[in-house]
């Protein structure tokens, strides 16, 4: 038999090439992760732009618009948070996500979400395909959480930290799911207020990752939604603060959509009181963001990592307050509710910008995807990433110049036992029987925003099919409804381009719209396809 003996020195040599290799070849990983940039994005939960919102956060203005670009001109896929999140999520439209509402029903993170959605979140694709830790804390979908749907244990695909709040916004007195496993909070400020604990959660995230992978960390606060609970150092805040008496505030709508005629005018002295202290608990509430704002802020200067990070400011949808004397809510058309603010600082984006280029929440993931070095062609999003608009090297003329919002209407079987006249199919009705939405208050529109055109093209989904039509450059408060006066041809034009945008499916979402001027006139095909739902709809 033939003996082996051992080389000792070979060996070494051997091992030493092999452990060179690894070495090179993780060092190549590492070196092309390590360069990426890092993301964080802070999305807010109701903050409107329209009416104010941004007024009481000055550390936020200065450490990330001043100090980067601010977006006029930013607008949502839908007026509600479920849906918009859902967009933001997956840059896509409602009609291809399928979220319509904040219901388990109506798709909010349903099992089916969880299934067809999630898997190709932005996040997911960011922690699978390009290197990234990633991060999560605060509100996801109002139905995160549902015992019908997995309960807190589930935690969505692309996090590897996740602090998912249970259902729908809370200050106190909530659960958490931390990694999967339920954490309940209580009342006590300083252990408890949901603001502070996600700063909290994201300051340590930010302390103890990883220094050798890029991160995304995603913070969504719970202001400046309802309830509107303020810290104790700020409850005393704004005492004489007002809602805006903007034109449009406790103004009859008398042109406009049934639901919005009902709203009786003028409000009531109590649906007054009502909004005003609603609008100052809000700003009080903004402050904690503000405070998480300069935290993050620091904590990534102290560290070394604020040049090589973008952060970016946003909200879910914006917020009305007594506009065409509809007291408190979203899910409507208007500007007030479909306007979000959008700061955005980082890598090459030079300080104290602003830009009136109309972008999207379904062009974040893509975005986001482009400042990671993803290819977005490879996703079926719509959206369409403004990383170029960011760096200043943007064709304006080249740039999309219109976009879809649409909304689909929640009412009740029932009537509402306060409001027996209004019959069913209407919710969030305050006492004075004021409506805030409808199962016929499904609509879809689209807004064009160019150098030629500032507009606003809508279809409601009812027995009417009652359109609505805007020019925001001479009626920026929507006080004018032009539908019965403007000339048929830009009628036609839009009407093609909404059904242009409600079929669309990725790429063909993103293209800037040519109008066919052989196209003919019919409002009613634009909902053809929800025609099962009319025997529900509500007729004033």
């Amino acid at each position: 038999m033939t003996s082996i003996r051992l080389n000792l020195p070979t060996l070494l040599n051997c091992l030493l090439i092999c452990v060179t290799l690894l070495l090179n070849n993780r060092c190549c990983v590492v070196a092309k992760w390590y360069h990426r940039p890092n993301v964080v994005l802070i999305l807010t939960d109701d903050l409107d732009v329209v009416i104010g919102g941004m007024t009481p956060l000055n550390k936020t203005k200065k450490l990330i618009g001043e100090a980067g670009i601010t977006f006029t001109n930013a607008f949502v896929a839908s007026p509600l948070c479920c849906p918009s999140r859902a967009s933001i999520l997956t840059g896509k439209y409602p009609h291809n996500h399928h979220v319509i509402n904040n219901t388990l029903e109506g798709n909010c993170s349903s099992t089916a979400w969880q299934k067809t959605q999630e898997p190709k979140t932005f996040p997911a694709l960011l922690q699978a395909y390009a290197g990234y830790q990633t991060f999560f804390a605060g509100k996801y979908l109002n139905q995160y959480g549902n015992p019908d749907a997995g309960g807190v244990e589930h935690v969505p695909l692309g996090w590897d930290y996740w602090v998912g709040l249970e259902r729908n916004s809370r200050y106190y007195n909530y659960t958490l799911s931390v990694n999967g496993k339920p954490k309940k909070h209580g009342g006590n400020y300083s252990e408890d207020y949901l603001t502070d604990v996600l700063t909290n959660m994201s300051l340590d995230f930010l302390q103890y990752k990883s220094n050798y992978r890029p991160f995304f960390m995603m913070v969504s606060t719970p202001a400046p939604h309802a309830p509107w609970t303020p810290a104790p150092q700020y409850q005393d805040r704004f005492q004489d603060l007002k809602a805006p008496r903007d034109p449009n505030f406790n103004v009859h709508g008398k042109d406009k959509h049934w639901l919005i005629r009902q709203a009786k005018t003028p409000m009531t002295n109590s649906s007054i009181e009502l909004l005003d202290e609603a609008y100052r608990k809000r700003w009080r509430t903004l402050l904690s963001v503000d405070d998480l704002v300069e935290k993050v802020v620091k904590r990534l200067e102290v560290r070394g990592e604020l040049d090589n990070t973008y952060i970016i400011f946003t909200s879910d949808n914006g917020y009305h307050t007594g506009q065409f004397s509809l007291p408190l809510d979203k899910r409507q058309l208007y500007e007030s509710d479909i306007r979000v603010p959008l700061l955005i600082r980082g890598p090459n984006i030079k300080p104290n910008q602003t830009t009136g280029l109309a972008v999207q929440n379904v062009d974040l993931g893509p975005t986001i995807l482009d400042m990671a070095g993803y290819n977005v062609s490879k996703t079926a999003m719509d959206g369409m990433s403004f990383l170029s608009v960011l760096e200043g090297s943007v064709n304006s003329t080249m740039w999309r110049t219109d976009f879809l919002v649409e909304y689909e209407g929640e009412g009740s079987n029932v009537s509402d036992p306060a409001c027996p006249l209004l019959g069913p199919g209407v919710s969030v009705c305050f006492p004075d029987c004021v409506c805030e939405d409808s199962f016929n208050n499904t609509y879809a529109c689209v807004r064009t925003v160019a150098p030629s055109a500032n507009l606003q093209y809508c279809e409601f989904d009812d027995n009417e099919v009652f359109v609505e039509v805007y020019n925001i450059t001479v009626d920026p408060y929507q006080l004018i409804n032009l539908a019965k006066t403007i000339d048929q041809e830009v009628l036609e034009k839009m009407n093609h381009r909404l059904m242009m945008l409600q079929s669309c499916s990725g790429q063909s979402c993103r293209t800037p719209g040519v109008y066919d001027t052989r196209y003919t006139f019919d409002p009613h095909l634009m909902f053809s396809n929800r025609s099962h739902r009319r025997n529900r709809l509500r007729r004033a």
